[in-house]
Parts: C-alpha cells; structure tokens; sequence
C-alpha cells in the first residue's frame, strides 16, 4: 500500500453539500448517467436490482412542492417545517429519488434490499462529490408518507423511498462537523 491514495483521501475528507446551496446547472445526459451508473455498483446479494431511479427535474420539482404544502398541514407536519420542504424541492436544480423496491428472494432478506437501496444513496451522493457537483441526501417526512409516495412519485405498495439525492452545482465552501469518536463506536470481538 501507499501513502498517497487520492480515493481514500477522498473518503476521509467528503463533506456533503448543503442542499439549499445547490444551483443550476445540474448534471445531465452522459454527466448524469455516469452518477447513476456508479451508483448502481453497490453491493446487491443475488444481483436482485431491488432498487430503482426517479429522476425528478422542472415541473415535477413544483407538483412535488405543492404535495409537500397540501399533505404537511394533515399530517400536523409544523407550518415552517412544511415550507423549508416544499421550498426545497422548488429550487433544487435536480432530485434523484432513490427507490427501494424489494424482490421476492430466498438469498437476500427484504432488509438487505432497502439497505442496498440506502447504499445506492450513498453511491450517488459520493459520486456526485467526487465529479465535482454538490450533492446531499435530504431524506425529509414527506418520503415516509404513503400518500405523498403514491400520488407524487406513483409507487407500487411495495416501494418505499431510501432518499432524495439533491443535485447541482455548489461553490459554498463546507466546513466538516464533528465525527465519531472510533473508541466510542468500535468493538473488537477476536475469540
């Protein structure tokens, strides 16, 4: 091994981007392709694909702002809570919705699927990092509503969503923010 390893320096210093920061433009056509590509590289016990991509762009972005205003209030969903989310999704340039969709399997409990689905997520958000676009996964309350899931993204019962990838361009620097303390989280089991 060497000392100089620019994929783990990468790793060791990622910062997502604030979502609220993103600007146009956003990745598209072959730049965008790339992103989900990578991001299809996950690992996928089985090879089973139990997730998909929603790509949501322009007009969707306001139909899905205008959801998020018209299920907040019946769902007690705080008033300014509600408007962050909706203003959100009107000016992020791009949003992938990262779709768990789980397959029948003897091999790969459902479980191992939806966590498949939030390493996709992951993917994509390094991905985008890593091409130089700003990225964040800004899941929100809306993506646990069954409601908002079947009217605004039109998924199967089944279906759930592992996360809302926002992407753009972004100049704002990041700062880090406190990580974990290893001794704190890491237990060594030898015996």
């Amino acid at each position: 091994m060497t000392d100089a390893n620019p994929v783990m320096d990468f790793l060791l210093t990622r910062r997502s981007k604030p979502a609220a920061a993103l600007t146009a433009p956003a990745p598209e056509g072959a730049a965008l392709d790339q992103l989900l590509t990578a991001a299809a590289r996950v690992p996928d016990h089985g090879a089973l694909v139990p997730w998909r991509f929603l790509v949501i762009e322009g007009p969707a972005r306001h139909r899905l702002a205008g959801l998020v205003r018209e299920r907040g209030p019946v769902l007690g969903v705080d008033a300014a809570k509600v408007e962050k989310s909706a203003s959100l999704w009107e000016k992020s340039p791009l949003v992938v919705a990262v779709i768990a969709s789980p397959v029948p399997s003897e091999k790969a409990p459902e479980l191992e699927q939806i966590l498949s689905a939030g390493a996709v997520c992951a993917a994509l958000v390094n991905a985008a990092l890593a091409s130089g676009w700003g990225a964040a996964w800004i899941t929100g309350w809306a993506a646990f509503d069954r409601d908002f899931m079947s009217r605004g993204l039109n998924l199967a019962p089944q279906e759930q969503v592992a996360g809302f990838v926002h992407l753009g361009s972004c100049d704002t620097a990041v700062g880090d923010r406190p990580r974990p303390d290893l001794s704190a989280i890491v237990t060594r089991v030898s015996a």
